[in-house]
C-alpha cells in the first residue's frame, strides 16, 4: 500500500501529557487509552494474518494498531522516510529508556539517535523487540526442517516492500518490534516465546516524532504461542491533524 493520503499528519497534543519512560524502565508500563474517535480517522483498515502493510506517517501522524482477537503478534519496521538508511534501533531504543521491553512513553529511536515514533497509548502494557522476526531459516532451527516452506515474516516484509517499490530491499530488513508479543527476558539472558498478555480489542498507538516509513507483516506464525498458534486479523488507524 503507498502511504499516499497518509501524510496529513496528526498532533499528539492531549494524550502525551502525563507520559513517561519510569514504567516502561521499571518493566512494567501503565495502561492508558486514547482519547482519538475511530469515527475521524483517516485511514481504517484491516490487516489479514500473513499479509503486510506499508505506509508513511507525517510528522506528528499517530497509528493506532488493533489486536482484534487478542495474542496476536504484529512485526514492525520503521524508517526515516526521507532517509531509508536512518532505520529504527532496537540497542539504541532499549538502551537510553533501560528497559527490555516497549511499552508507554517508549521512545523508538533511529540509528541517528532521535526519536521515530513514541508509543503515546497502550492498553496492552508490553512489547517486545528482542524476539526479532520469524523467517524460513529460524523455523527450520527452532521446530525442523518440516517448517521450511511455511510463510514468516521476513517474507511478507519483503514481499510488501516489493510491491510498494520504494527502493527497500533485504538488506533493509534488520531489528524489528514486535507489538503485543510477550518474549520475558530471563535473568541469565534467555528468550522464552510464551503465551501473550493481549486480549480482544487491546490497541497501541505510535506518534510519528518526524516523517516516517512503516512496514508491517501480521505474523502468521504457527509453531510458538506469540500468535496463540491461532494468527488472526489486526486493524489499522490513522489519524488526520488537529
Amino acid at each position: 500500500m503507498s502511504g499516499a493520503g497518509i501524510r496529513a499528519g496528526v498532533s499528539g497534543a492531549g494524550v502525551r501529557a502525563g507520559v513517561s519512560g519510569a514504567g516502561v524502565r521499571a518493566g512494567v508500563s501503565p495502561l492508558v487509552e486514547s482519547e482519538r474517535d475511530p469515527a475521524g480517522a483517516i485511514v481504517a483498515e484491516e490487516v489479514p494474518a500473513g499479509e503486510g502493510w506499508i505506509g508513511e506517517l507525517a510528522a506528528g501522524a499517530v497509528l493506532r494498531i488493533v489486536d482484534l482477537c487478542g495474542n496476536q503478534a504484529v512485526d514492525t519496521l520503521f524508517f526515516d522516510a526521507h532517509d531509508h538508511s536512518n532505520r529504527y534501533s532496537a540497542v539504541d531504543t532499549l538502551r537510553e529508556q533501560g528497559s527490555a521491553y516497549l511499552g508507554l512513553g517508549s521512545r523508538l529511536l533511529a540509528l541517528d539517535g532521535e526519536p521515530l515514533v513514541s508509543i503515546v497509548a497502550d492498553t496492552c502494557g508490553r512489547h517486545d523487540t528482542l524476539g526479532g522476526a520469524c523467517s524460513q531459516e529460524s523455523n527450520v532451527v527452532r521446530y525442523g526442517a518440516h517448517t521450511r516452506h511455511m510463510h514468516a515474516c521476513r517474507n511478507t516484509f519483503l514481499l510488501t516492500a516489493l510491491q510498494w517499490g520504494g527502493g527497500l530491499s533485504k538488506r533493509d530488513l534488520s531489528a524489528n518490534v514486535n507489538f503485543f508479543m510477550n518474549v520475558p527476558l530471563s535473568s541469565d539472558g534467555a528468550l522464552e516465546f510464551a503465551d501473550g498478555i493481549s486480549a480482544p480489542g487491546r490497541y497501541v498507538e505510535l506518534l510519528a516524532e518526524r516523517d516516517t516509513l512503516v512496514l508491517i507483516s501480521n505474523c502468521p506464525q504457527l509453531n510458538n504461542p506469540c500468535n496463540g498458534y491461532d494468527p488472526t486479523p489486526v486493524r489499522l488507524l490513522v489519524w488526520p491533524a488537529r
